[in-house]
């Protein structure tokens, strides 16, 4: 062979070796990945190929499916009071993806999960095609309706609602407003994505979900957290003394001094029980400035601050990071003491916060999903209680629900309060903005209602009023937030 041809057999052989390496490498080594991959057609024509599973709520399906018009993509997603449960299922559409439970247990819910592999085989043998397993929530709907009826009742307010068993750590309800209707996205038609971009546009935010993924300053509900820091550390030992914290307060450092709405003839050198009553903010900023930058933030990580209040294993579940900032100056510290300065939290934390009160300083770690099911209804997955920490003594514990029952009967929280059952409560209005007058403030709502029996619940309502026809002195937690929060636990605990 001459020298010419010779060059060119090499040169061939080799490009025959690169494309067999090249295949021998998509097919074994990236593989795996590329059957996953959300940008492969293929994966999507399987995903919606047959019915997904369903999502359960309270015994009942709140998700369904439905054939559709397309050569290749046979079904879409359908939801039941879409709005009212969005926060928690998320979305499973055909152009836009998933979200939340739709996103953590796709697997499972299009039968295509490991553990219902003999399952597949059965279903292969016996000719039924591919079931799917449901996911069953722990979500109460009574509390749910309740949650959702009180936010969308205040015309144009954005915000979220938060129940949690304190004892499990069961998510009971989960809303956010405004909200949206994943059936009308669910497809993959022009004007379905049309309505999606829609959405996302709007100024109100109805995709945001504000009771998971947006943080905001939590006010004066944050308090119940300062108390129990000051009362933990050793800061106060009688809720009933009086302090020498003067009102208005002098912010260390600072030619600033803050005043509270109750005037300085109630919360001058008030006790901690009165500063809880009335919200008094100099008995807090005392406080805090007392405990210290380290002692605060020890205390708000114990109760799930700069900490996934989820694990990894929750997937698309994971909530947005609650954060007690580090380095805080004298005066930043003491302001968080009341809820304000660089402090941030989602409403789920707040209701964390409140749980771990109500639970005697035991914090349990939130879940919404109580049991993952196969498509015979046997239980492939089980979620047990778990603590998440041991933020506080059982004795500060019952300190401050001795102050928020007292808040609840005879001070800001007393639109809360339920016949025959114990309620604490905390109220929480946040300013916002460089300039407090600059934007309406926050209001918040924190409670706790407890029976006899021993059954518990814990709200944390939140609500931003920038879209209301309200006043500006209008505007306050236990207005706002404390009519849902008594009605969220009324669900629970009275029905």
């Amino acid at each position: 062979m001459n020298k010419p041809l010779r060059a060119v057999a090499i040169f061939c052989g080799l490009l025959v070796l690169g494309l067999l390496i090249r295949a021998n490498w998509l097919q074994y080594v990236r593989a795996p990945e590329l059957a996953s991959d959300t940008k492969n057609r293929r994966v999507q024509i399987e995903q919606f190929a047959t019915p997904r599973g369903d999502i359960v709520v309270g015994g009942r399906a709140v998700t369904g499916s439905k054939e559709t018009e397309s050569t290749d993509l046979k079904f879409k997603r359908t939801y039941a009071d879409g709005p009212m449960y969005a926060p928690v299922t998320g979305y499973a559409s055909q152009a836009q993806g998933m979200t939340l439970l739709e996103k953590t247990y796709d697997s499972i819910l299009t039968g295509k999960d490991d553990r219902l592999a003999f399952q597949r085989f059965a279903d292969v043998v016996s000719g039924e095609g591919r079931r799917p397993g449901s996911v069953v929530t722990t979500i109460d709907p009574k509390a749910q309706k309740a949650a959702w009826d009180g936010l969308t009742d205040l015309k144009g307010a954005r915000g979220a609602v938060v129940a949690l068993d304190p004892q499990t750590g069961k998510v009971l309800a989960m809303v956010s407003a405004p909200s949206y209707d994943p059936s009308t996205f669910a497809g993959s038609t022009f004007k379905e994505s049309d309505r999606f971009v829609a959405l996302d546009k709007k100024k109100n935010k109805p995709l945001a979900n504000r009771a998971l993924r947006e943080t905001y300053p939590p006010g004066s509900t944050f308090k119940i957290l300062t108390a129990a820091a000051a009362l933990e550390h050793g800061i106060v030992t009688d809720v009933d003394a009086r302090t020498d914290a003067v009102s208005p307060y002098p912010l260390p450092q600072s030619t600033n001094k803050i005043g509270s709405e109750a005037g300085d003839a109630v919360c001058n050198k008030a006790s901690m029980k009165t500063a809880m009553q009335y919200s008094c903010n100099n008995v807090f900023l005392d406080a805090a400035s007392k405990l210290g930058q380290e002692k605060m933030r020890e205390t708000a990580e114990k109760f799930g601050f700069n900490e996934d209040v989820y694990s990894d294993d929750f997937g698309d579940l994971l909530a947005t990071k609650s954060l007690y900032p580090e380095d805080l100056d004298k005066p930043g510290t003491a302001l968080t003491g009341m809820g304000q300065g660089s402090l941030t939290s989602t409403p789920m934390q707040m209701a964390l916060v409140t749980a771990g009160i109500a639970n005697d300083g035991k914090v349990m770690q939130p879940y919404v999903v109580d049991e993952v099911k196969g498509p015979d209804l046997d239980t492939l997955e089980k979620t047990e209680p778990a603590v998440m920490s041991e933020a506080v003594s059982a004795e500060t514990a019952q300190k401050v629900q001795e102050m928020m029952e007292f808040t609840a009967k005879e001070g800001s929280a007393r639109r809360a309060q339920i016949d025959g059952i114990t309620v604490g409560g905390k109220t929480g209005t946040a300013q916002r903005g460089v300039d407090v007058n600059d934007e309406v403030p926050y209001g918040w709502f924190v409670s706790y209602g407890k029976k006899d029996d021993g059954s518990s619940v814990a709200v944390a309502v939140f609500i931003d009023p920038t879209d209301m026809d309200i006043s500006r002195e209008d505007i306050s937690g236990g207005g706002l937030g404390a009519p849902i929060a008594k009605s969220v636990m009324k669900a629970v605990l009275k029905s």
